[in-house]
C-alpha cells in the first residue's frame, strides 16, 4: 500500500525559522508601537460560541466562519427531515455550537461586555492572534491569519482616530514602509443612500461599492442592479466614481450632493476633524487620503473607517484595516459604549517587507552564538559545563550532539551561521584553555575558561 504523501489543508501555511524570525520582527515592531500608544494586551479563546459570531460581519461573513462540529455522535439529535431536505443551515444550528473566530474584534467586544466591571474606562487594548476565515485562498490572503489590533472603548471623541492615523504612520515608518492610510465615513455612505432612496439597501450598496478597487466601476453598477438598485439611484451616486481633488475640494462637492441628509454632512465633519487634526499634527512617511468609496464590507462598522496600501511594490491588498463601531457591545447587553480599532495585517505586510527586500538581516535558521565540537562522551560532558556558563552570561550556546568527524560538525556550524567554534579536546580540557575559532575570518586564539564569555563576544 502506498504511504500517502502528508500535506496541509489550503490557506494554511508551515514557517521556516527564517520566517518566523521575520514575523516577529514585525510582531515585535507593531506591540512596542502599541505599548507606546498606552494600550494593554488580553488574549481571547481561538474559539467562541457560533451564536456569539453570527449576524456580525453580515451574510457574506457569515459564510466564510469555520464552524465546529459537536463533540460525539453529532448527528444523532439532528431532525431527520431536515437532513432528507438537505437543509444546511438549520442542521447546523443542530451539529455546531462553537466557531473559529473570525477576527479579534467580536470576540473584544465579548470580552469587555464579560470584564466591564473589571475594566477602567476607556479601555485601550491590543492583540496579536490568529484567526480563521473559509475563504479562497489566494495571493495574501489565507484561511489561517494573525491579525494585530488595537481598540478603545468607552470614549466617543474623534481623537482617538487622530490617535489611529499617528500609530499606523509610526509602525509603517519604523517598518520602512510609505503607505496611505485610506479613510471614509460611514455615516456618508448612509447619507448617499438616503439621497438616492436605497436606504433599505445600504448593506447591499455598500458591500457591492468596496469591491471596486477589485472589479471596477462597471461590475460594482452591474452588481448595484443585480441586488435591486435602480438605475436612477446608481445614477445619483455616480460622482463618487470620478470625485477627485484634495479632500477640501471633495468635501465641498460632497455637501452639495449630501444637502438634504443630516447624517452624511455628520460623517463629512468627523472627517474633516481628522483631516484638520492631522495636518497640523503632522506624519512621518504615511498619506492620508480621503476614498469615498472605501466601505469596508463588515457591518457593525458606523463612523470612520481605514484602510492601509502600501506605496511600493506590486502588492495592492490592503494590509491594515478599522474603523468606528458605535454600539458593538449592544449586542450583547451593554449599551452607549463606543468603540474605534485598527488592525494590522501580519500576513500582508510580510508579503510587502519581502517583495521590496525591506527587512533587516536576521538569522535564517539559529540563533546559536557559539558551537563546541564534540570529540567524545569526556570531552563533550566538560562542555557542557561551559556551555552552562556561557548561557547564564546569555550567550546562546550548544554542543554539537554527535561525535562526529569535524567536516561534518564544522559544516553544521557553516550552514546555521554560527559565527564562534569552540575547540574542547584533551589538551584544552588539560589546560583550562578552549581553542575559539571565527568562522568569518578564520582565526584561533586560545582562551582561559574564566574568560571565555568575555572573549566571545566582547
Amino acid at each position: 500500500m502506498a504511504i500517502q504523501k502528508p500535506s496541509i489543508p489550503k490557506g494554511t501555511r508551515d514557517f521556516s525559522p527564517l520566517e518566523v524570525n521575520r514575523r516577529q520582527y514585525i510582531i515585535n515592531t507593531i506591540k512596542k508601537q502599541f505599548v507606546l500608544f498606552g494600550f494593554s494586551p488580553i488574549e481571547t479563546p481561538s474559539f467562541e460560541n457560533l451564536s456569539t459570531l453570527t449576524g456580525k460581519y453580515g451574510e457574506e461573513g457569515d459564510r466564510l466562519i469555520f464552524k465546529i462540529l459537536n463533540s460525539g455522535d453529532y448527528l444523532a439529535k439532528v431532525d431527520e427531515q431536515l437532513l432528507t431536505d438537505r437543509n444546511s443551515q438549520k442542521v447546523i444550528a443542530q451539529i455546531s455550537e462553537k466557531a473559529l473566530r473570525y477576527d479579534l474584534t467580536v470576540p473584544f467586544a465579548r470580552y469587555v461586555v464579560q470584564h466591564q466591571n473589571e475594566i477602567t474606562f476607556p479601555f485601550k487594548r491590543y492583540q496579536i492572534q490568529p484567526v480563521w476565515r473559509a475563504d479562497r485562498p489566494q495571493k495574501g490572503r489565507f484561511r489561517e491569519f494573525f491579525q494585530c489590533d488595537a481598540d478603545v472603548v468607552g470614549s466617543d471623541s474623534l481623537l482617538q482616530e487622530v490617535d489611529f492615523v499617528q500609530l499606523y504612520d509610526s509602525v509603517f515608518t519604523e517598518l520602512k514602509t510609505p503607505v496611505e492610510i485610506h479613510i471614509n465615513n460611514r455615516k456618508i455612505l448612509s447619507g448617499l443612500a438616503e439621497v438616492a432612496d436605497i436606504s433599505a439597501q445600504l448593506i447591499d450598496f455598500t458591500v457591492a461599492l468596496d469591491k471596486l478597487d477589485k472589479i471596477g466601476e462597471e461590475a460594482v453598477k452591474e452588481e448595484m442592479r443585480g441586488k435591486g438598485i435602480s438605475d436612477s439611484a446608481i445614477e445619483i451616486l455616480s460622482p463618487l466614481f470620478s470625485m477627485n481633488g484634495d479632500y477640501k475640494t471633495q468635501f465641498a462637492q460632497l455637501k452639495e450632493i449630501l444637502k438634504s441628509s443630516e447624517t452624511g454632512l455628520k460623517g463629512i465633519e468627523e472627517l474633516e476633524f481628522v483631516f484638520e487634526n492631522t495636518t497640523t499634527i503632522g506624519l512621518q512617511s504615511a498619506e492620508l487620503v480621503l476614498n469615498l468609496t472605501l466601505a469596508r464590507g463588515l457591518d457593525y462598522y458606523t463612523g470612520a473607517i481605514f484602510e492601509v496600501k502600501a506605496k511600493i511594490g506590486e502588492f495592492s491588498s490592503s494590509i491594515g484595516g478599522g474603523g468606528r463601531y458605535d454600539d458593538l457591545t449592544g449586542i450583547f447587553g451593554l449599551k452607549d459604549i463606543s468603540g474605534v480599532g485598527i488592525s494590522f495585517g501580519l500576513d500582508r505586510t510580510y508579503l510587502v517587507l519581502e517583495e521590496n527586500n525591506l527587512f533587516p538581516a536576521l538569522e535564517d535558521s539559529t540563533n546559536i552564538q557559539a558551537l563546541f565540537i564534540n570529540f567524545g562522551t569526556k570531552e563533550a560532558a566538560e562542555a557542557m559545563k561551559l556551555v552552562k556558563q556561557l548561557r547564564q552570561s546569555g550567550i546562546n550556546t550548544e554542543v554539537y550532539p554527535d561525535d562526529a568527524k569535524m567536516k561534518k560538525q564544522m559544516g553544521y556550524a557553516d550552514k546555521k551561521g554560527i559565527k564562534k567554534v569552540i575547540l574542547l579536546g584533551e589538551k584544552e580540557i588539560a589546560e583550562q584553555k578552549a581553542t575559539v575559532k571565527d568562522m568569518i575570518s578564520g582565526e584561533q586564539t586560545e582562551v582561559a575558561f574564566v574568560d571565555l564569555a568575555n572573549a566571545l563576544f566582547s
